[in-house]
């Protein structure tokens, strides 16, 4: 057990001179962690096996803080003694050495969400919106914040979506809200935070590799996303056309008067939100919620249009609403938000065929949100799996596939599904892995396509066997695309 007994309910204002604190990584997140917790007074001590030019470099601003950094091959593989908190990176598994002497120790390990958390208490208390899911989380957090922004609130988009949550709660401003999006990494590490409002848009298989260590991966990764939903104050927002989100929010430990709110593409429930004919309507936080619902925007207004992105749309008005954000606030937000790229991105029309780049669709959910929203397919996949199959989006828009041209690592799992379910549909398998393989596999799929498709490259898997991130995945592609002779 810590010897430390405050570390249970620390918050900004604890002995924290009396803490020695090992923060695991030096990532964005590990580096603002050491950042705040030097700023509390703690003794701190980051260890990182990547001895890289930007650590050192982040190494070298820390060590004028006086906060010791170590860094190469075998730094982090005994946990140091005299250890009181282990904060963690979110993508160390639990399984990870250092991790593992934790645990058995006793000693208290957070993520950079719950040490923010903490930072905040008990004076500088900011509301959190939290959205989690599978696919769509950076989009739904994006219109979050837009909408908190159009209604004239101080606001900012914080977590996964790559700013971390600490380095906002360590800045001089005074926040009204904050819209966070966890992944379930994050989720992992969280104990004592209580959100505002919640929302899982959606859970499908995906990062299992993180899992391996337990005895049912889909139900670990599940249970990690329903944490989200604990201690909740106001609204859980889950996906009606996905019952387990549903189940979650009954399962959850809640606040005492938290509300379940649905969303959904069809006429929503009293407590929920949906579509009637072309408007987004609330039927959740309206006084006449049981026989009328007030319009919120138009489906116009989202962009890029898509069934999913209708649903982001919907459960950020959602979280908004649950805030006290008004109906125009919830149009403007949507229509002043610029999207980033590589999401459901058209890159260029060659001879009546459209190319679209979705390399943000890292896992096979994502992919298929992709293909829902187009006719004809020539479809561009493959990369790191990540342990996920791909045998349900085959069987389900097989029907729309004039042809598939496969990349990547992990092509073979995908060349199998294909195999199975849908034996007609033309395949061409580039058996290579270097970065020039994406121009191959554009021109491949130009010669598979015919006026009114759609080139889609939505590879449904990882980037790092090939590329540094799915940004540079998806601008190879929008070059390769550029490249294309002319009609």
């Amino acid at each position: 057990m810590t010897r430390l007994a405050w570390l249970e309910t620390a918050d900004r204002l604890s002995p924290w001179g009396e803490a020695h604190v090992v923060v695991a990584g030096l990532g964005t997140s590990g580096f603002a962690a050491a950042d705040g917790l030097f700023e509390l007074g703690a003794h701190v001590l980051v260890l990182d096996d990547a001895d890289t030019e930007a650590n050192r470099e982040k190494a070298a601003l820390l060590a004028r803080l006086d906060v010791e950094v170590r860094l190469g091959p075998g730094v982090t593989a005994a946990l140091p003694e005299g250890t009181d908190l282990v904060v963690t990176s979110p993508g160390w598994r639990p399984t990870y050495p250092l991790l593992a002497q934790a645990a058995a120790r006793g000693v208290p390990i957070w993520g950079d969400v719950e040490l923010a958390w903490r930072m905040m208490h008990p004076d500088r208390v900011v509301p959190w919106l939290g959205v989690t899911g599978t696919n769509g989380k950076t989009t739904t957090t994006n219109m979050l914040e837009s909408m908190l922004a159009a209604a004239g609130l101080t606001t900012a988009a914080v977590g996964n979506i790559g700013r971390p949550i600490i380095e906002a709660v360590l800045v001089e401003v005074n926040y009204d809200v904050l819209a966070v999006e966890l992944s379930s990494f994050q989720l992992h590490w969280m104990h004592t935070v209580a959100l505002h409002s919640a929302a899982v848009l959606n859970i499908h298989p995906d990062h299992l590799e993180w899992y391996a260590h337990e005895p049912d991966p889909m139900a670990a990764y599940v249970a990690d996303k329903a944490r989200i939903y604990e201690r909740v104050t106001h609204a859980c927002v889950y996906n009606v056309a996905e019952p387990l989100t549903e189940k979650m929010v009954e399962d959850a430990d809640v606040t005492e008067g938290a509300r379940a709110i649905g969303f959904t593409l069809g006429v929503p429930a009293p407590s929920m939100l949906g579509v009637v004919d072309d408007l987004l309507v609330d039927r959740a936080f309206i006084e006449q919620r049981r026989d009328s619902a007030m319009p919120l925007a138009s489906l116009s207004d989202v962009r890029p249009y898509a069934p999913h992105n209708v649903e982001n749309a919907l459960a950020a008005a959602a979280l908004a609403r649950s805030f006290g954000v008004p109906p125009q606030a919830v149009k403007r937000g949507l229509t002043d938000l610029v999207i980033g790229d590589h999401r459901i991105q058209t890159v260029g029309e060659v001879g009546g065929v459209r190319y679209v780049n979705d390399s943000k669709a890292t896992n096979p959910h994502a992919a298929a949100s992709s293909m829902r929203a187009f006719d004809s397919i020539v479809w561009i996949a493959g990369g790191q799996a990540k342990g996920t199959t791909f045998e349900d989006l085959v069987r389900t828009y097989r029907a729309k596939l004039r042809g598939v041209v496969l990349l990547g690592v992990d092509r073979d799992v995908i060349a199998q599904a294909l195999a199975q379910h849908a034996p007609e549909v033309p395949v061409v398998v580039l058996d290579r892995t270097d970065t020039g393989a994406m121009a191959e596999a554009v021109n491949r799929a130009a010669a598979m396509a015919r006026p009114g498709d759609t080139v889609l490259m939505a590879p449904g898997c990882a980037s790092l066997d090939m590329f540094a991130n799915y940004g540079e995945r998806g601008r190879a592609f929008a070059d390769a695309v550029a490249g294309l002779p002319a009609d």
